[in-house]
C-alpha cells in the first residue's frame, strides 16, 4: 500500500516514516517546504496527483503558550482549517486518513482520566484549535495522544522533548525545581508509530482512539525516573504549577484511557528503551 506522511521532519513524522518504510509500504513524505497544508488548492492538487491509499497527518502547531499570546490565527489555520483540507483531499482519492490530537482537549479535572467517548472541553487557544481539527475528522481515524518523546525531529523549528530537555539540564545543573502536578501519560513515538500502523492494518472501524504508553505521572515524577535511569545526580524539588506561571492553562489531570485498542507497554519501560546507551 502507498502512504503519504505529512510533517515528516518532526519527531512523530520521523518515527512514522521509519515504521511504515520498514514494513514495506510505498512511502511518500512531505513537510512544510514541500506542501503548505493551509493552502487548500495546493493540498487538493498534491494529494490528487499522488493518490496515496493512506494519508497520515503528523503536522501540527504546538507552541502552546505562543498560541495564547500571539499566534492564535496560525494555530487555528494549521490545527483546524488545514485538517479539513486534508480530510477533503483524502476523501477525493479514497484514502484512509489518520490525524493526531491531544489530551489537552479535555478540561482536566477528572482524576481517573478520560475515555474516547468523553466530551472535550478545551481550555486554551492551542487546545481549542486542536478540537477544531478533531471536528473535521469524520469517518476517519483520530488518535489522541500525549507527552511525546523519542529521537528528535530534523526540522528547523522542531522542539526537544521533555526527556531531552531534562538530559541537557541534568548535565548542566545539580538541582532543579519540577512541577509535581499536571498528570498525564508519556508516549514513546516509536510505540505510537507502530500502534498507528497496527490500527490501520487491523481494519478497525473509523473513530476516536486513545494511544499513549500505559500509566501516568507528573512532570516531577517523569524527571525523577529519567535521572534514575541515567544515574545523573540531580536534586529534584517538587513544586506547584504556579511556581512557573505560563500564559496557557494546562489540564491538571489528562490521562487518556484506552478502551478500544490493545494497550501499549508501560511508559517507564518505553523510557528505559529510549535511554538505553545503544539507543543514544
Amino acid at each position: 500500500m502507498s502512504v503519504l506522511i505529512l510533517g515528516v521532519r518532526g519527531m512523530l513524522g520521523q518515527a512514522l516514516a521509519q515504521e511504515f518504510s520498514g514494513a514495506g509500504y510505498e512511502m511518500t513524505s512531505c513537510d512544510r517546504a514541500e506542501l503548505d497544508i493551509t493552502d487548500r488548492v495546493l493540498v487538493l492538487e498534491k494529494i490528487g496527483a499522488l493518490k496515496p491509499q493512506i494519508v497520515i497527518n503528523a503536522a501540527a502547531y504546538n507552541s502552546i503558550d505562543k498560541a495564547e499570546t500571539e499566534d492564535r490565527d496560525l494555530a487555528f489555520k494549521i490545527n483546524g482549517e488545514a485538517v479539513g483540507y486534508l480530510v477533503e483531499a483524502a476523501a477525493r482519492v479514497g484514502a484512509f486518513f489518520v490525524h493526531y490530537s491531544t489530551d489537552y482537549v479535555f478540561r482536566g479535572d477528572r482524576k481517573d482520566g478520560y475515555t474516547e467517548d468523553d466530551a472535550p472541553d478545551p481550555q486554551s487557544v492551542y487546545a481549542k484549535s486542536k478540537f477544531e481539527g478533531e471536528k473535521k475528522v469524520i469517518g476517519q481515524y483520530l488518535i489522541r495522544t500525549s507527552r511525546l518523546f523519542g529521537p528528535a525531529g530534523i526540522g528547523d523549528s522542531v522542539k526537544k522533548s521533555f526527556v531531552d530537555v531534562m538530559l541537557k539540564l541534568g548535565g548542566e545543573k545539580k538541582e532543579l525545581d519540577l512541577v509535581d502536578e499536571e498528570v498525564s501519560s508519556p508516549t514513546y513515538v516509536v510505540d505510537l508509530a507502530r500502534a498507528t500502523r497496527e490500527l490501520i492494518e487491523s481494519s478497525a472501524p473509523a473513530g476516536i482512539y486513545h494511544c499513549t504508553n500505559f500509566g501516568a505521572c507528573t512532570w516531577y515524577e517523569w524527571a525523577k525516573k529519567i535521572f534514575e535511569l541515567t544515574k545523573l545526580n540531580v536534586k529534584l524539588n517538587p513544586v506547584p504549577a504556579n511556581k512557573f506561571p505560563r500564559p496557557a492553562k494546562r489540564p491538571k489531570f489528562s490521562k487518556l484511557l484506552n478502551t478500544k485498542s490493545p494497550p501499549l507497554r508501560k511508559w517507564e519501560d518505553a523510557l528505559a528503551e529510549y535511554l538505553a546507551p545503544e539507543k543514544k
